[in-house]
């Protein structure tokens, strides 16, 4: 039955949680799922279940600073939810993680892994700490003592991390390793993210960026736009961000303009991605100075005119403050949160398809399911089977999404989180509570 937008909004679905809040990506978070809910009727007590993670935990990480001194820092883990199996999420290593962060993240952890059929739960981690201030064995023993003091949580059965913000495959290496010798034998399933040569998969660095591309391919044939035809913007440069712009180039779309912390750079024939991606390593990772195009602010990036618009750098980019000069067709979002929750309302009214992050960056977390069932067999993949088995899932998992949006005329954001939020509640009913 297609979804009413004047329908009431009232009840549980208004008062548990904190009020819509731009500068909040939970809060957005909230907003989103309340409007699911109502959607789909949830009944108070499993609104309730779903809404609240399964297990938090905070540690102090003690560490012995190359000075001789000790330094204790604060390290998190939530369990959203782990009704489809294990759950799965990243650790983050940043001076300003908090609860409320890892809580909204390891909950669109959840929904992203029942989007795309991946049999998951959502977890994230984090340390507050500014790993830039450490050296690299304090890096490590600061890992190997959160590991350690997450020895009950981890587990390949139970809960497996991955990188994120600031963390990379060698912290990844220090998890596995500080866990394989707490449990007396190699366990190279704990974590994903991993080198290759300690069991990681062919394909995952540029797994999200990948996936990012099929999907917005799937948007571009439904608003019956050619490849070879559309320009892309894609704001921010790092792995997503230049994977993408590499992919959409090499599908033939004209790219016009890309940007890092450095500004936005535009140039209206298109930029050739493989040589500002190589000018970018040969300058320490910046595309300061890049001299193929004009420079813009990242401001006027966004509201170039264009086909695709792939919003790949931080959360809260695009709000009420510019949603309305938004220029593009469709916007892909690599980053997790780049649009808050009342800015969608307007990209809606102005006829922009927003392919939404649960969604359109959820490649990273496919691959990091393929790297755990390769571990699991001793048995790996080439990186064209990976690239293969990712596309095939990341489509099927847009058609769904989009047969969601028809049948209850909503947009695909909205439609995602009525079939992710509904996945689950379907599972657990028949699983049942354990009393």
């Amino acid at each position: 039955m297609p979804y009413n937008k004047n329908m009431h909004t009232t009840g549980y679905y208004k008062e548990p949680g904190p009020k819509l809040d731009e500068e909040s990506p939970f809060k957005s978070m909230m907003e989103r799922f309340r409007f699911a809910a109502e959607i789909l009727e949830l009944d108070e007590g499993m609104f309730q279940y779903l809404a609240s993670p399964v297990k938090q935990v905070i540690v102090s990480v003690p560490v012995v600073m190359d000075s001789g001194d000790i330094q204790v820092f604060e390290g998190y883990r939530v369990i959203h939810d782990n009704v489809l199996g294990p759950s799965k999420g990243g650790i983050r290593y940043a001076p300003d993680v908090n609860l409320e962060e890892v809580k909204a993240l390891a909950s669109w952890m959840t929904w992203k892994c029942a989007i795309v059929n991946v049999p998951f739960g959502g977890a994230k981690g984090g340390v507050r700490c500014d790993p830039n201030q450490l050296s690299r064995n304090e890096l490590e023993r600061l890992t190997r003592r959160y590991t350690a003091n997450m020895l009950e949580v981890f587990g390949p059965d139970r809960d497996i991390p991955a990188p994120d913000m600031n963390t990379d495959e060698q912290i990844m290496a220090w998890i596995m390793d500080t866990y394989s010798m707490n449990a007396h034998k190699t366990e190279n399933a704990v974590v994903t993210g991993k080198p290759i040569i300690l069991g990681g998969s062919h394909g995952r660095k540029e797994a999200t960026g990948r996936g990012v591309v099929t999907v917005t391919l799937a948007a571009l044939n439904k608003a019956g736009i050619a490849p070879n035809k559309c320009t892309t913007v894609v704001q921010g440069f790092g792995n997503v961000g230049s994977v993408s712009a590499k992919l959409m180039y090499e599908q033939g779309s004209k790219v016009i303009a890309i940007s890092d912390i450095t500004g936005g750079y535009y140039n209206e024939n298109g930029i050739d991605i493989p040589e500002a991606m190589e000018y970018a390593k040969k300058n320490d990772n910046s595309l300061e100075g890049y001299s193929e195009a004009d420079k813009i602010t990242n401001d006027e990036l966004l509201q170039l005119e264009c086909d695709v618009l792939i919003p790949a750098a931080k959360e809260d980019q695009i709000s009420p403050r510019n949603a309305d000069k938004i220029n593009a067709r469709i916007i892909a979002e690599g980053a997790n949160g780049p649009i808050t929750a009342n800015a969608d309302s307007i990209l809606e009214d102005k006829g922009i398809m927003v392919v939404p992050d649960i969604l359109a960056n959820a490649g990273g977390v496919t691959v990091s399911y393929f790297e755990w069932v390769q571990d699991r067999q001793g048995y790996f993949w080439t990186e064209e089977r990976v690239n293969r088995r990712l596309n095939r899932m990341m489509r099927a998992a847009f058609d769904n999404l989009f047969n969601v949006r028809e049948e209850h005329d909503i947009t695909l954001r909205q439609a995602a989180y009525v079939f992710g939020i509904n996945k689950v509640a379907t599972t657990l009913r028949m699983r049942g509570i354990y009393a």
